[in-house]
């Protein structure tokens, strides 16, 4: 039996998927938002459709009102926070974001931390990226650092959200995410 390799099934035709990105910081305003610069660059670099972008405050109450309505509008696919999943006090985008999951996609941190390793050795640890899965709306939450973004887009993102990703990929699932 031949192994089949993962890569771009140029064949097939690319699909793109609406993305909000949403910057959790206390201190970050649109002028200085580096980490939300590099998403949004590499969501319209790739063919996707940015489909709102915003800064919020780390409060966890305001971050999941925010998130609830993004996972509630049918219009927005995608979710991808930046900041806010550290361990100090004030790091509250991991509640906010496996308050509202359905199913979580462990997974996805696991792979951030290896690659993340890899660059920044045990400092990963860190970090408590984390994606899940809510009223069909794929969920990622990324440390605030441009380098941790550029990583996960790169590495991680660019290939599960694009349909012709083989073997196989977050964006052929969007149709089932809503089965019972």
């Amino acid at each position: 039996m031949e192994a089949t390799l993962a890569g771009i099934d140029e064949s097939r035709e690319f699909v793109a998927i609406n993305i909000a990105v949403l910057t959790v910081s206390d201190t970050r305003e649109a002028h200085n938002d580096t980490s939300g610069d590099v998403l949004a660059g590499r969501i319209d670099a790739k063919g996707h459709k940015l489909y709102e972008r915003k800064i919020l405050p780390d409060d966890q109450v305001v971050l999941r009102k925010q998130l609830a309505a993004w996972c509630s509008n049918p219009d927005v696919d995608v979710i991808i926070t930046t900041g806010g999943t550290g361990v100090t006090g004030r790091d509250v985008t991991v509640e906010a974001h496996r308050a509202l999951y359905e199913k979580e996609i462990p997974g996805f941190g696991e792979l951030f931390r290896w690659i993340s390793f890899q660059k920044i050795g045990t400092s990963t640890v860190q970090s408590r990226a984390t994606a899940g899965v809510c009223m069909g709306t794929y969920m990622f939450a990324l440390p605030g650092s441009t380098g941790a973004c550029k990583d996960a887009w790169d590495d991680i993102l660019t290939y599960q959200l694009d349909i012709r990703h083989r073997p196989c990929n977050f964006v052929e699932l969007m149709p089932r995410l809503l089965e019972v």
